[in-house]
């Protein structure tokens, strides 16, 4: 849980940076933070109905779920990364 906080938080900063025109981020990023929501959240209650109906105990239905959402954020962290700080290559041209 600590891992999907960190890497939301980093995400949010990113998205907001590149709100600002500080990071390089496609203008669909805009939709796509709006857009991916209901889907993260349905395959992960998804997970956790199956481990449930499984049987799983209350730690495996919620590790289920969770790491649903974790796949979500760590993909957009990952993808976001490597976009970078939209100024940068404005000044090193100059």
């Amino acid at each position: 849980m600590a891992r999907i906080g960190m890497e939301a938080q980093a995400v949010i900063a990113m998205r907001l940076a590149g709100m600002a025109g500080f990071w390089e981020t496609p203008p669909s990023e805009f939709v796509r933070m709006v857009a991916e929501k209901p889907q993260a959240a349905v395959e992960a209650v998804e997970a956790a109905t199956l481990a449930a109906i499984r049987g799983g105990s209350a730690d495996e239905v919620m590790h289920a779920g969770l790491r649903e959402i974790g796949r979500h954020t760590a993909g957009n962290f990952a993808r976001l990364s490597q976009m970078g700080p939209s100024f940068g290559a404005e000044q090193a041209a100059q």
